[in-house]
């Protein structure tokens, strides 16, 4: 099973209702660690990706993430835009050649997500934040290769979420929650959460929508 760019796009759109949804969830995550703006920001950022997706012709799997990235970039601002807005565009970029988005692209898209958000924001996988989530995704979309998409997508989005589950031990080092130290402790990362909701969406479109 593999998606062509048009049901790429389709499952972006439910990535994008699915954060929006969770804004709630996702500002209160943000509230028990910092200002509590990342739900706002994220719902901000979606509405914006859905703007642009819902008038996209696309031709390419990169146009889509890319599109995706700067809508975000562009609408949000601040340290999330940058990083969630690098995720898409830095993944999508890895897949310049694709026509299609299947298994194998998986880890070509996450290796290169996370590799540019630790390039740009300077964090690393135990400093409580998104990358908690992320990178745990990313090397599980290493061993799933060749299972059928569902399964892949079902496996990448479980290793997220047991990544974000692990940042609740974990002492932050960056933005607001650094300052809290151990009161930290018992918490997931915000960003962690959206990571969480967005791979839960993709792996959803590819059991029931493609």
């Amino acid at each position: 099973m593999e998606l062509k760019p048009n049901q790429v796009r389709l499952m972006m759109l439910k990535v994008a209702d699915a954060i929006i949804e969770a804004e709630p969830m996702l500002s209160q995550a943000d509230r028990d660690l910092g200002d509590g703006d990342h739900g706002l920001g994220m719902k901000r950022g979606m509405e914006a990706v859905k703007v642009q997706l819902e008038k996209l012709e696309p031709t390419t799997v990169e146009q889509v993430f890319v599109t995706t990235g700067t809508a975000m970039m562009t609408s949000m601002g601040g340290a999330s835009g940058a990083i969630f807005g690098t995720l898409f565009r830095a993944g999508g970029k890895a897949l310049a050649t694709a026509g299609r988005f299947d298994p194998p692209d998986l880890p070509l898209f996450f290796d290169a997500a996370a590799e540019a958000i630790m390039k740009r924001g300077g964090a690393k996988p135990g400093d409580k934040t998104m990358l908690d989530a992320l990178v745990p995704a990313a090397e599980k979309a290493k061993e799933v290769t060749t299972l059928p998409l569902p399964e892949a997508l079902a496996a990448v989005a479980a290793a997220a979420e047991a990544g974000k589950e692990a940042s609740k031990a974990m002492i932050a080092q960056f933005g607001r929650a650094k300052t809290l130290g151990e009161a930290c402790i018992g918490f997931p990362d915000a960003g962690a959460c959206s990571v969480v909701v967005m791979l839960n969406a993709m792996s959803d479109y590819v059991k029931t929508g493609a």
